[in-house]
């Protein structure tokens, strides 16, 4: 069923979720499993998931919180750290559970002390990911303090992303939540190994959001929003049908006094409307017709995993966002609180 006041897809899938843990997941899982079908999930947790018993046993504890009458499928990762073992990639390859390796540039965003400090001490570990097709999922930006935070990831591309990619062509990458001209351009210019997610608060707002008025916490992520010309460099990627680049929310929820503090963290909780707001954003631009590919396809595609075979069915009908949302012990402001979004995901097959 699919017209103007209809939109029915495949159902979606998230290429890049935190669920954090404890108290947290019973609020977080329910949130994505509404709207995806399997998601990504980011091991940054405190420890982080750095081996593959610890990566299956915090799926366990995601599941248990699953309602029966859903089905999602949480796709583990691993914390690239400079000491992880290749031994550890070894037994990932061969995980129904872990699917990737995530790598944090250390001290980049939340719970990323634990990061790479330099690409050459990880080398052996990502050799071996090339060696045995292991996707690597790449935080892209520099931690180095004199670039400026809005050049991170610029700087990120041209010094660590581009050599690596030279060094090792046969590693599977993902740039993740891209935020500039130049990630769109770049990705879309590599050969099919590299792929890139786009998050809906990237392509919703630009840094006058976050900063013009006043400073609005809840729109502080990282990366950071940039200006409104490299947001329409991530519409245009995300419209443009390309298989390169797909859907990951970066879903990141923190609870109220967190962000609203003297030194607040970075996130925006997306998961209680993600698929609504990419559709919003597709349909402002006269790209509807391409959100199934960009929500459901292309994902899967590069994975080297089959499509879903449920659906969702979104309508047209207006509503408004919750100011907030429990989380655990406390509360979360979504992405879009008290505003109107258009689209309301009605129906869904699982």
């Amino acid at each position: 069923m699919t017209d103007q006041n209809h939109i029915t897809l495949t159902k979606p899938d998230d290429w890049h979720l935190h669920l954090r843990d404890g108290a947290a997941l019973a609020d977080t899982t329910i949130h994505s499993a509404h709207q995806f079908a399997r998601a990504i999930i980011m091991p940054n947790l405190s420890p982080p998931v750095t081996t593959v018993q610890q990566a299956v046993e915090y799926k366990s504890r995601i599941l248990k919180h699953l309602p029966k009458h859903l089905s999602f499928d949480p796709l583990m990762t691993l914390y690239l750290t400079d000491s992880l073992p290749t031994k550890e990639v070894e037994t990932l390859s061969k995980s129904d559970s872990v699917v990737a390796i995530k790598y944090y540039p250390a001290g980049a965003t939340t719970n990323s002390e634990n990061g790479v400090t330099a690409i050459d001490k990880v080398y052996p570990a990502l050799e071996k990911c090339a060696e045995l097709k292991v996707p690597l999922l790449m935080h892209g930006e520099v931690t180095n303090p004199e670039v400026d935070i809005f050049d991170r990831e610029a700087v990120f591309i041209d010094s660590i992303l581009a050599p690596l990619i030279e060094k090792l062509p046969e590693l599977k990458i993902v740039l993740e939540h891209i935020t500039t001209k130049n990630a769109a351009q770049f990705v879309a210019e590599q050969s099919a190994n590299i792929a890139a997610t786009i998050t809906p608060h990237h392509l919703a707002y630009n840094r006058n959001d976050m900063l013009v008025g006043g400073i609005r916490p809840h729109f502080y992520c990282l990366p950071i929003l940039k200006r409104n010309k490299h947001q329409a460099a991530l519409i245009a990627a995300a419209t443009s049908g390309n298989p390169k680049f797909f859907l990951g929310t970066d879903s990141a929820p923190h609870p109220v006094a967190a962000k609203e503090s003297s030194c607040g963290c970075a996130g925006i909780f997306s998961a209680h409307a993600a698929i609504e707001i990419y559709a919003q954003v597709f349909e402002a631009h006269s790209a509807i017709d391409r959100l199934e590919k960009f929500a459901s396809h292309f994902g899967p595609d590069f994975y080297g995993l089959p499509k879903n075979k449920s659906t969702i069915t979104l309508e047209k009908k207006t509503w408004e966002v919750p100011l907030t949302y429990p989380l655990g012990d406390s509360h979360v402001v979504p992405m879009a609180a008290g505003n109107s979004l258009a689209w309301k995901l009605s129906e869904t097959d699982s």
